[in-house]
């Protein structure tokens, strides 16, 4: 087959890190083409991050669906991506249409057409799970890609998972008068987190409206004469009249035929990188360059900030500066009213690690804005490692905690000692404010 063309680069995926990645390269000089047999943009714009926070923010302002739905298009661009494609122009990329399918060491074909390259970046992003729950295919299904694009408003809606897209979307349709079922095998919202965010938010959903079952799983689905039917594993079952599926997602590597480059590559599992986000493969020095990821398809931190931060370290060590990642302060954050905001290490992680915790919290009932705003919701706890002396982890659920937390995510990254943390200053009335007593507190202890 004729090679159509050699590239300096070619990035794999037109998503969040893909975009990034792609554009850096060709301002910096570089012949780089960038594969998307989809949107240019990725989900987050059109499916995911973008619609799903304007839901929210329609659902707080009490606006009615019809305009919700008007205003959430409007900002998703109509999930058209002519003005992505645009900007990759404009900055010099090469938009291949297509699926890219690596054939060999610097050999990839789109839809046919080959192509050659000395640099590979895959940033493939990721795909939702469906469980394997018996009759489930059968039923009217979505997951969170449907939910975020669709003008349908369902009468009763059966979400199944806990996690931070489950609770999200429970928040949305129960404002907007679904009657919302959310299933969570585990026995509590947001597992990965610290006990007491989950509680918050499963507060603050059962007030919205939301049918909580914690602690059952899907057995079995099946379809009735209006609507459907799932039987749960505690003897209970849920009608409703579509399911919506928000069991998390995975790398999506399937297909890319990163095999032909040596690189082990498990189904359900990330792309392995090293810490300049560089892919081991068997086929180093086989050509001029190498294989890089970014983004969902690693693995490692489902995000768009994290994908974000993943291609800024690709692009550094593809134009010769050696830079390597850094995980400790990431940011979770669930955009609920109220929000969750975790950092750094959880409670939960640090048992499966084994490190001695020192946590000291403070309700926010206790600050004056709680007062002011009316809503004494919410919690912050600090976490800090004993044998160091430092933070290394936080949690928060409160009014715009995503916004108020980013000192401490600073204070993490930058291992910054509690004694110039305690010394802080807070304007009056804030959320900020919660942080002092437990910095003080571990300050003293530590």
């Amino acid at each position: 087959m004729t090679q159509n063309h050699h590239y300096d680069a070619v990035v794999l995926g037109g998503g969040t890190a893909g975009e990034l990645v792609a554009s850096g390269l060709a301002r910096a000089g570089r012949d780089v083409a960038l594969v998307e047999s989809h949107l240019v943009g990725g989900v987050s714009p059109y499916f995911a991050c973008v619609p799903s926070k304007s839901l929210l923010l329609s659902a707080r302002r009490g606006e009615t669906w019809e305009a919700a739905l008007a205003r959430r298009d409007a900002l998703a661009g109509c999930r058209r991506d002519d003005p992505a494609v645009a900007r990759m122009a404009e900055a010099g990329v090469t938009v291949l249409r297509g699926r890219g399918r690596v054939t060999g060491p610097g050999r990839i074909e789109v839809d046919g057409t080959a192509h050659g390259f000395d640099d590979l970046v895959v940033c493939t992003g990721g795909e939702p799970v469906i469980p394997a729950v018996d009759g489930l295919a059968d039923v009217p299904l979505w997951t969170s890609d449907e939910a975020l694009s669709v003008p349908d408003l369902p009468r009763r809606l059966a979400i199944l998972g806990g996690g931070p897209v489950g609770c999200e979307l429970a928040q949305v349709y129960a404002s907007f008068g679904s009657q919302v079922s959310l299933v969570e095998a585990s026995g509590r919202l947001l597992t990965a987190e610290a006990p007491f965010a989950g509680e918050v938010l499963a507060d603050a959903l059962r007030r919205t409206g939301v049918d909580l079952r914690l602690g059952a799983a899907v057995g079995h689905a099946g379809r009735k004469d209006t609507g459907l039917r799932l039987w749960l594993s505690d003897g209970g079952t849920i009608d409703a009249d579509r399911v919506l599926v928000a069991a998390g997602r995975r790398p999506r590597v399937a297909g890319l035929g990163l095999e032909n480059l040596g690189v082990a590559v498990t189904p359900g599992h990330g792309v392995p990188v090293d810490e300049t986000c560089r892919v081991p493969c068997e086929a180093d020095g086989a050509w001029a360059g190498g294989v890089w990821a970014a983004g969902d398809v690693t693995g490692i931190a489902a995000a768009t900030h994290a994908a974000r931060y993943q291609a800024r370290v690709v692009l550094s060590n593809l134009l010769g500066r050696r830079r390597e990642t850094d995980y400790r302060a990431i940011p979770r954050v669930v955009y609920t009213t109220p929000t969750v905001y975790s950092v750094g290490i959880s409670p939960v992680q640090a048992a499966e690690l084994g490190i001695d915790l020192r946590t000291a919290g403070y309700d926010l009932a206790a600050t004056v804005r709680a007062a002011v705003e009316a809503d004494e919701r919410g919690r912050v706890e600090l976490y800090a490692d004993r044998s160091r002396g430092l933070l290394v982890g936080a949690a928060a659920a409160g009014l715009n905690a995503e916004e108020w937390m980013s000192e401490i995510t600073l204070a993490i990254r930058a291992e910054t000692p509690l004694s110039m943390l305690t010394d802080v200053v807070h304007a009056f009335p804030t959320y900020g404010e919660s942080v002092e007593a437990p910095l003080r507190e571990l300050a003293a202890d530590l």
